[in-house]
């Protein structure tokens, strides 16, 4: 295990590559700031789809899905494309495991605003029963939500004859990944999605006891073939203009009353506008911690690196000081959810650890490669 030397991503972050002691994201994160890439051209091909969209509005009264978690980055491509645009987007939610307030109060503030939004809410004792069954077998309590989130996303765009969807940003060229082909940054398509969203094949799900096939069913991507025949494209906006989360936040905040953690940040990490939607959240990111030895406060400083937001020694101090942090603020929200123990908890956190990055020293598990953090 290896900490990238220009921002503070280790080398067992999942499919992410390497070049000497450079991660890629932080080579893309340079090919932009150098200017690498060719926004104005990027910016014409977006202005090319806009004028596509509205050529062809007809009698729909949507011109475009934004999958949206009231969050700052699907606000932030919503508003921009009402605003900026001449859109008139429709807002799909798919629910949060365990909805926090200050979540609720951003989807108001945004609807509030001027949009029609869809929230879709999934069967809470299926999902309970997915949410403990993956968080035993695989230390991923939101693997359905992640899903759910995608293929909902679809059957709405398919059910409402509403061809375009425009995600936020490509994560796996924008934070570091591995990127399947060219047209990956630009579109997300039917390999991305089972590949990089889901990564299992929902239909396996069903038991035929606690969870039948009728039970999975907004869980299940519709076909590739139905998806092309249907015509729907789903794009990053993130592509076709500069990308900073930072400046999201920023924007976004300027126009609508916008809610921050209320504890003044996020449990294990520095930021308190990321992610607010999900008391689930706190526990999946403790689990990367667990998982892949670095936590949420490392996934944060870094991006806030790349974006030219911090200098690494500052990232760094702050990282030491939160990464890992224990998440006792949704844990009560989270076992009752999942209905299950403290005892079992910790249990399962535990057969979690690999070896290779945590040993026990005298009744108190050490994260071997810590250290080397520097």
């Amino acid at each position: 295990m290896k900490y990238c030397n220009k921002c503070l991503t280790p080398s067992t972050r999942p499919r992410i590559e390497f070049f000497g002691d450079t991660c890629n994201a932080c080579v893309a994160a340079q090919d932009k700031r150098s200017h690498a890439i060719d926004y104005e051209k990027r910016k014409r091909q977006f202005l090319n789809i806009i004028n596509t969209i509205k050529s062809k509005r007809g009698n729909l009264p949507y011109d475009c899905i934004v999958p949206w978690s009231g969050g700052k980055d699907s606000s932030a491509v919503a508003l921009k494309l009402k605003l900026e645009h001449g859109l008139n987007p429709l807002l799909v939610t798919f629910n949060p495991l365990i909805a926090t307030d200050v979540g609720k109060h951003n989807r108001d503030a945004l609807i509030d605003f001027g949009f029609d939004s869809i929230f879709i809410q999934t069967n809470r004792k299926i999902s309970s029963l997915l949410s403990r069954r993956f968080l035993v077998e695989r230390g991923n309590p939101k693997l359905h939500w992640d899903a759910g989130i995608n293929s909902a996303i679809f059957r709405v765009s398919m059910q409402f004859g509403i061809k375009y969807i425009f995600y936020a940003e490509h994560g796996e060229s924008t934070y570091g990944g591995k990127v399947l082909h060219e047209e990956s940054e630009r579109i997300r398509d039917y390999e991305e999605v089972m590949e990089h969203q889901i990564g299992d094949y929902p239909d396996n799900w069903a038991d035929g006891v606690e969870v039948k096939k009728d039970d999975i069913a907004l869980y299940l991507m519709p076909e590739e073939s139905q998806l092309k025949a249907a015509g729907i494209e789903a794009h990053y906006y993130g592509y076709y203009f500069p990308w900073n989360v930072v400046d999201n936040f920023r924007y976004v905040n300027s126009l609508i009353d916008f809610r921050r953690h209320p504890l003044g940040r996020t449990c294990g990490t520095v930021t308190d506008y990321d992610s607010l939607d999900d008391y689930m959240d706190d526990i999946y990111y403790y689990f990367q911690y667990i998982k892949f030895g670095f936590g949420r406060a490392i996934r944060d400083l870094s991006r806030q690196i790349q974006f030219g937001e911090m200098q690494r020694e500052d990232a760094l101090k702050l990282a030491k000081l939160y990464d890992g942090e224990y998440p006792k603020e949704s844990l009560g929200h989270a076992l009752k959810f999942l209905n299950i123990s403290n005892k079992d908890f910790e249990r399962i956190v535990d057969q979690h650890r690999p070896s290779f990055i945590w040993e026990k020293k005298n009744g108190i598990w050490v994260h071997k490669f810590e250290a080397n953090l520097s």
